[in-house]
């Protein structure tokens, strides 16, 4: 593990300390004004009325205990008003959830190990795919059925519920668990109400406030026949990500290697006897020296590693969210209830992300890289890692990044309950869920300074922030930092590069997805025997459409010429300034650097005209986009089409055995899935290709749950569940080889989905009013795994078209195909405890005191091939599994002033086996959050609150490689404070 900075250290103690006193929960509510409140009549007896706090919590326990199968449930206290203020970090409070941020902010959630595409999400009983853009480190642009949390506010939803067992009447699809969300409806409220919450948010890094408002508006008419509701949220967030990183390690043999000392044998393709590379490029080789020659047999050994792109870094986000929803209900007869509701959801953000790197670590030869990169000194720790280094030649970048992203989502839902028959109902629904991403520009300008001599990395005190000496002034515009254009030729062939050497660049990648999911479900229930046994059968049909697409310029190097004639280099840039605030940065560190001025480059070179401004076709003077066409744009055109349809039969019981009470059903599932896929391959600039496939699933599934006392219940639950492959692996498209190796690089249609047998128990006692201590248990055994390698396989067994081929091939000759396939899985077990108490037994003011806990274990053991050509493998965990975490809230409530405080750590987990460049892994590190609320209630109407997010100012802290644990994104978002007020009408 890393050395501790002082830094850390401080932030590890104040966080340990917030730990203390702080506890988790199952069902984490908003922890307001909760207390029970009583108004005796003079001749009637006393009645107590529960509100706020504890009403939801007992609301919470109740759906869990009433479930047949194993649930946590989150409530809200009141109307739009959520425990937190992103979903997804509310749903981190459930046992057995952790959660995985952006831009410090809760995006997509991993339950009992198994992540984002393994978890369904229905709102309003529709499944439904939100989908947003997110910095490389974190993902990028999500193409995958992973849920963006961050797309919601959370003050649309009144409940939030995790399903972990499965039954035959919830839908297939997850292996993890079935999050419902459930927004307000306006019977689930009584006449006329109408709320309106305004807070104000500072971020302490970026030193900025931002608005944040919602409002409710219900009522009901004709004697509750009718009821209206309609609720909308709005935020801004303006924060800023500053730290260190490394777009991961490398070892020394990588990218060409280094340049040797003079005297010691080196590559004559890139080095004469003076010269590292050709002679034009005029950089020295370093003269023999046994110092020299010891710091080059360092850094070249396939043991030590370096890092490929080292750079201090800041990301400045700015995003809107507004959210809406509406609800109408209507009771036209006695028995029947019609429910529409309609969300709407719409994200707009932009990210500028300026770094300061050098790049040549990460080049070969022929872009100017390693093999023109001379190591002066260079210190490397017993594991491998760079301590410290000394280097010439070195390529130093000043990298600029615009983007523009939004995200809409739209999700219109109708419901029809009708009671039949003496004992029969129906319950129908129809809905639309579509989400669309756009990211319209996305645009790297850059400012180059080419062989720097003296370029210096030191990780000797604080492996996470290092110190980085740059031999020259970075502030400086125009000067070591500068433009570096292709040369025109006045004739001849206009080169579209320079030998040798990476140019500056201008990347335009404008990108975007769009997901659909139309779902129409009918379910029809019969008591059989009333209150003792029920039958539910239901068929459903669903089809979902993924569709994407990228444009990149038809110069693929994305070069080019030097700024148009009367245009100075200083007139296209800017300086960043006041960087590292808050971070602790070593002595020496720049904290201004000079940057691309992306509005002035795109107006000097006119770089969104889509078209040739200079020069020839694909030159650096073209900004022609292509897609299809384009080798580097076509693998993010695709699309996939699945047709699901479902039919389940299930039987619900109550009754009793030697006494105890059981209840619980038994049932099954049959779907079957038709999957139609497109993709592009190389062949005539882009061949579309689309492949079939049809798969069905079987999936029986039991739950029971036996109440041994009034206050104990034990519940158990086994099922086959299942997972459709991820989207990215599923298109056909890809490279095709045809002369010398014949190979293929694709996606695989043919892919069967993940497949498991699941074992849930769950241990439940209810020990007092709110009360709540549990334990459970549960294995996966996952049957199908899906990890990309390489076969040999006959072109006609591809599914690929005969007409792709050359007219002399006859579809037998066999292909070396790299290809996701389905591989043997492994086994997930662990367990959950669980602990929920208000200290109502204390004296005084102690019984105003509360606590939430659990505690999560889980362990698995996989295989991971490390080459597709070989038999040698890495046993890890499954990805994106921690295999320790806990929440912890400890809360105080006397009915007018109330405060929380609450914890959330998991552990390290991986996110990518076998690791890129020579690693065997990548993952992140342990993170602790601490967050804190506060409110006071002024009088029945009014509210005044205060929130403390993030307190510790916890870092996204990615590594690379289990032995060194290398820093590859160390970043912070700063700390964000909530003041607001509440007014309820």
């Amino acid at each position: 593990m890393h050395p501790t900075t002082s830094r850390r250290a401080h932030k590890r103690r104040s966080a340990h300390a917030a730990a203390r006193c702080a506890i988790t929960s199952t069902a984490l509510l908003v922890l307001g004004h909760a207390t029970a409140q009583t108004t005796p009549a003079a001749d009637e007896p006393t009645k107590v009325v529960v509100t706020g706090l504890r009403a939801s919590l007992e609301s919470a326990l109740n759906k869990k205990r009433e479930d047949n199968g194993i649930v946590d449930v989150i409530k809200a206290e009141d109307m739009g008003k959520f425990p937190d203020t992103n979903l997804a970090e509310s749903l981190q409070r459930v046992p057995g959830v952790v959660i995985n941020r952006d831009a410090g902010e809760g995006r997509n959630i991993t339950v009992r190990g198994l992540g984002q595409d393994f978890t369904r999400v229905r709102i309003n009983g529709i499944e439904g795919l939100a989908t947003t853009g997110g910095t490389d480190s974190s993902g990028g642009a999500n193409r995958s059925r992973g849920f963006d949390f961050n797309v919601f506010a959370s003050e649309l939803f009144s409940s939030l519920t995790v399903r972990k067992s499965s039954s035959a009447d919830v839908d297939e699809g997850s292996l993890g668990a079935t999050v419902d969300l459930t927004t307000m409806r306006p019977f689930d409220l009584k006449g006329f109400n109408a709320t309106i919450t305004a807070k104000g948010k500072y971020n302490d890094l970026s030193e900025k406030t931002d608005p944040r408002v919602a409002f409710l508006l219900s009522n009901t008419f004709m004697d509750r026949k009718l009821g209206v509701l309609v609720s909308g949220a709005y935020s801004k967030r303006q924060v800023l990500e500053e730290g260190f990183s490394t777009v991961r390690w490398d070892n020394g043999p990588s990218s060409g290697g280094w340049c040797a000392p003079q005297g010691v044998a080196a590559n004559p393709a890139n080095s004469t006897a003076a010269t590292c590379g050709p002679a034009a490029q005029g950089v020295a080789r370093l003269p023999f020296s046994q110092g020299a020659v010891d710091a080059y047999n360092a850094a070249s050994s396939a043991a030590n590693f370096t890092p490929r792109i080292p750079r201090y870094g800041r990301l400045a986000h700015d995003q809107d969210r507004l959210g809406l929803t509406a609800s109408v209900q209507w009771r036209p007869m006695r028995g029947a209830l019609l429910t529409f509701d309609m969300l709407y959801s719409k994200l707009d953000a932009s990210r500028q992300e300026d770094y300061l790197e050098a790049i040549s670590f990460s080049r070969g030869g022929t872009q100017g890289g390693k093999p023109q990169t001379s190591v002066v000194e260079a210190l490397y720790a017993p594991n491998g890692a760079l301590l410290y280094g000394k280097f010439n030649g070195v390529d130093v970048r000043a990298e600029s990044r615009y983007d523009e992203l939004t995200t809409t989502f739209t999700q219109p839902t109708l419901t029809w309950e009708q009671d039949l028959a003496e004992g029969w109902r129906l319950n129908a629904k129809l809905g639309r869920a579509k989400s669309k991403f756009r990211n319209p520009i996305q645009t790297t300008t850059t400012l180059d300074a080419l062989n720097v001599n003296g370029y210096t990395m030191d990780f000797r005190d604080n492996d996470r922030l290092p110190t980085i000496g740059y031999p020259f002034d970075p502030t400086q515009a125009g000067g070591a930092l500068t433009i570096v254009g292709v040369p025109q030729v006045a004739s001849g062939t206009q080169p579209s590069s320079i030998p040798n050497t990476t140019a500056s660049e201008i990347r335009i990648r404008p990108q975007g997805t769009t997901n659909t999911t139309d779902v129409a479900d009918v379910n029809v229930s019969w008591d059989v025997l009333p209150d003792r046994f029920s039958l539910k059968a239901g068929a459903s049909a669903k089809k979902y459409t993924f569709d994407s697409y990228e444009f990149r310029r038809v110069n693929q190097g994305d070069t080019i010429f030097a700024p148009p004639a009367g245009t100075s280099v200083a007139s296209l840039t800017t300086t960043l300034t006041g960087f590292g605030k808050g971070l602790g940065l070593p002595a020496g560190t720049p904290t201004s650097w000079a940057m691309p001025n992306l509005p002035a480059i795109a107006q000097a070179y006119d770089i969104y005209c889509n078209c040739i401004k200079s020069g020839p076709a694909g030159g650096p003077g073209d900004f022609t986009l292509s897609s299809i066409e384009n080798a580097n744009a076509r693998g993010n055109n695709r699309s996939v089409l699945e047709e699901d349809k479902g039919l389940y039969l299930m039987g619900d019981f109550n009754t009793e055995l030697a006494g105890i009470p059981l209840r619980g059903n038994v049932g099954v599932r049959y779907v079957r899935t038709d999957l139609s896929s497109t993709g592009y391959v190389a062949s005539n600039g882009g061949t579309a290709v689309t492949v079939d496939n049809r798969y069905s699933d079987t999936l029986p599934a039991f739950n029971v749950a036996a109440t041994l006392r009034p206050d104990f219940i034990v519940r158990f639950g086994a099922s086959k569940v299942m997972t459709r492959p991820q989207l990215n692996d599923l298109s056909p498209g890809g490279t095709i080889a045809t002369t010398g190796t014949l190979s293929i690089t694709s996606g695989n249609p043919n892919l069967k989905p993940f497949r498991a047998k699941t074992f849930d128990s769950s241990f439940e006692w209810y020990f007092a009013r709110n009360s709540f201590l549990g334990l459970g248990l549960f294995q996966k055994n996952i049957d199908t795994y899906i990890q990309s390698l390489r076969t040999d396989v006959r072109f006609r067994d591809t599914g690929l078209p005969l007409s792709l081929l050359p007219t002399n091939f006859t579809g037998d000759e066999v292909f070396a195909v790299t290809a996701p396939i389905n591989t043997e899985g492994g086994k997930l077990r662990g367990f959950e405890i669980n602990y929920q108490q208000p200290f109502t037994f204390l004296p005084g003011i102690g019984k105003n005191f509360g606590a939430l806990l659990n505690y999560t274990y889980v362990k698995s053991t996989m295989e991971y091939l490390v080459s597709p050509n070989g038999g040698a493998t890495i046993t890890d965990d499954l990805l994106n599994l921690s295999p320790k975490s806990w929440n912890a809230t400890f809360y105080y409530d006397d009915g007018r002033f109330s405060a929380r405080v609450s914890t959330s750590q998991r552990d390290a987990f991986l996110t990518r086996v076998p690791g890129q460049n020579n690693n065997d892994v990548e993952g992140k590190n342990k993170s602790l959050n601490v967050d804190l609320s506060l409110s006071y209630k002024v009088n029945d109407k009014l509210d005044l609150t205060f929130e403390g997010v993030n307190l510790t100012d916890e870092e996204n802290d990615q590594f690379i490689s289990r032995q060194r644990n290398s820093v590859v994104v160390n970043h912070v978002t700063g700390r964000e404070y909530l003041l607001g007020l509440r007014y309820k009408f």
